[in-house]
């Protein structure tokens, strides 16, 4: 019984699936594509990926003991390259550049830390794009299922068995694209607002990151001209 149940049901997706004509193919592949981006979104923007303990403190003890050039090396590091060591790295870099040093490592920090920011926000709004045009792709298909409906009716002869099949079958793809693009617009939707949420918090927590390093480098300078 439980295998027969498994038949119906995957039997009953399948017509869902094709059911929604042209249109629905189109939604389902964008929904491929929303699934995709969004568990390559998810990967990206962990905490353990965006803002690694291990590089923050090892930068921060080498800049303390003087090495910044060893510091940038670490943060420029393929293997260890990741969005708080570039923008580590940009402001790091800048360290002995005179008079206005200080001030041009919060500036480079903080301008690297706006374009990594721009690039993650880049891969969501991807996202969004696709939980803006599911809908509207639904509501294609059902003006084109009432479209098909309203000629059926208008060329139809009523009492015919073929007239009632075509009638349900146009506002079966008005309903089942709408369905579809529903299906798809809001988890689209909601993941989207998450993973804004959680790159919005690695930017603020960047941002403090950056901030101690500045203070560092002028507490390591004040030392170094005592």
């Amino acid at each position: 019984m439980m295998h027969a149940f498994t038949l119906a049901a995957s039997g009953s997706l399948l017509k869902f699936i094709t059911d929604g004509g042209i249109i629905g193919y189109v939604i389902v592949a964008i929904s491929v594509v929303a699934l995709a981006v969004g568990a390559a979104q998810f990967a990206m923007i962990r905490r353990g990926t965006l803002l690694p303990r291990a590089l923050i403190d090892a930068c921060r003890r080498e800049v303390q003991a003087g090495r910044v050039q060893r510091a940038i090396e670490l943060c420029r590091d393929p293997a260890r390259t990741c969005y708080i060591g570039r923008i580590l790295a940009a402001g790091l870099s800048r360290a002995g550049s005179g008079a206005l040093g200080l001030l041009q490592v919060r500036e480079a920090m903080q301008e690297a830390g706006d374009a990594e920011t721009g690039r993650l926000y880049r891969w969501t709004d991807a996202i969004a794009v696709i939980a803006s045009v599911a809908p509207l792709l639904g509501l294609l298909g059902t003006v084109q299922g009432m479209i098909g409906a309203f000629e059926g009716v208008a060329s139809g002869a009523v009492n015919d068995a073929a007239y009632y099949e075509s009638l349900a079958s146009n506002i079966s793809l008005a309903l089942i694209t709408t369905f579809q693009g529903l299906v798809v617009a809001i988890p689209c939707t909601a993941a989207h607002v998450f993973l804004r949420n959680r790159i919005e918090a690695s930017a603020a927590e960047a941002g403090e990151v950056a901030e101690s390093f500045a203070e560092l480098l002028e507490q390591v300078n004040a030392g170094s001209k005592a």
